[in-house]
């Protein structure tokens, strides 16, 4: 890795971010297994605290499996302007030390700090100062990693979590690669993983002896991906101003639905509410997706694009009413969503972003 394409990044990514906030606000649910979303028959654990973690319940988990897993679980509903309140204040933080924050979610962001605001040569010591403050003045923990790339800073958060850093300075991160277990690679998902795992890829030093020419042919585009970061060769800059790439609504029933009639009921309230997002964002897209849920969880989506940009519910409607009919249902539909993407919020103008050479301190 040449020494200018070096920076150094922080992933800073909040514990338990939802659950952590009910916890805070409520001293009732400290200490207990905690968990945000639905917990009826069709209800989705959103996040869950770490003592319901220890009972196995996970995010995106049905309300009916983490009862099952956690009896004791308590349910609490979400409150995202709560959420997105906090995270702006956390955000603020942020931007005492440095303009480049590039925020993945409410709860995460990777900052460059390379060049900051407290002429701190060390970004181990900016990372930590960062979620001293955090606690502070909001009240809660954030791990953090810290490497020379936004993909092994990732990783490396979530290595001493909860409330812990990891840094990989540039001259471990080959062996760091190579002794991970190929699953705890950012963007390798269960699947891939259990693919990998048929050809006796189990750690990136298994990766890093397939061939570029074997990866692209078992994994298309991705393969290529694969072969640089095990590398260590990942210089994705920290993009201050990412560019939303959809806009989305979706609801799941209490009764799964059988008939498309019942389905168009829906989606007209669907493309409502997502007409309403395009105008807040004012932005428009050209690619309309519908996305299906069956009743045995099985995922299909049916895309098409139009000739122009759209944000009107009409159009909206009128398409994915088409893509509903295009061929037939093959169960009873659980959850039904519309999203929008090829939009036309892109700009030609670039953020600029530093490439120092110095000595790093990290």
């Amino acid at each position: 890795m040449e020494t200018e394409q070096l920076r150094k990044i922080i992933h800073v990514d909040m514990d338990a971010f939802y659950a952590s906030v009910e916890q805070m606000d409520n001293p009732e649910l400290r200490e207990k297994p905690v968990a945000v979303g639905g917990g009826g028959d069709r209800g989705v654990v959103a996040a869950a605290s770490y003592e319901a973690r220890k009972f196995g319940v996970r995010s995106a988990m049905s309300g009916i499996i983490a009862r099952k897993n956690c009896p004791q679980l308590i349910f609490v509903y979400p409150r995202f302007a709560r959420y997105k309140e906090i995270s702006q204040k956390i955000r603020k933080i942020f931007f005492e030390y440095t303009n480049l924050v590039e925020p993945l979610s409410l709860d995460e962001a990777y900052l460059d700090v390379t060049v900051n605001k407290k002429n701190n040569p060390s970004a181990s010591l900016i990372a930590k100062e960062i979620r001293n403050k955090i606690f502070e003045e909001v009240g809660l923990h954030a791990s953090a990693g810290i490497s020379s790339s936004k993909f092994i800073a990732k990783i490396a958060s979530d290595i001493n979590k909860p409330n812990g850093q990891k840094t990989i300075p540039p001259e471990e991160i080959i062996s760091f690669l190579e002794d991970l277990p190929i699953e705890k690679f950012f963007g390798i998902g269960k699947v891939t993983a259990a693919k990998m795992y048929q050809f006796g890829i189990f750690t990136g030093k298994d990766l890093k002896e397939k061939s570029l020419e074997f990866l692209t042919e078992n994994f298309k585009k991705s393969g290529a991906h694969y072969y640089q970061i095990v590398r260590g060769i990942h210089n994705s800059k920290v993009k201050p101003n990412r560019i939303q790439k959809s806009v989305a609504a979706e609801h799941t029933f209490t009764k799964n639905l059988t008939s498309e009639i019942y389905m168009l009921e829906r989606l007209d309230k669907i493309a409502e509410e997502l007409e309403s997002r395009l105008l807040k964002s004012k932005i428009a897209g050209k690619t309309v997706t519908l996305k299906i849920k069956y009743s045995d969880f099985t995922l299909q989506t049916r895309s098409k694009t139009l000739p122009y940009f759209v944000k009107d519910k009409a159009i909206l409607l009128a398409t994915v009413k088409d893509l509903l009919f295009q061929e037939k249902i093959k169960n009873s539909v659980r959850l039904l969503g519309i999203s929008v993407t090829n939009l036309n919020n892109h700009t030609k103008k670039d953020e600029k972003v530093m490439d120092i050479q110095l000595r790093f301190d990290f």
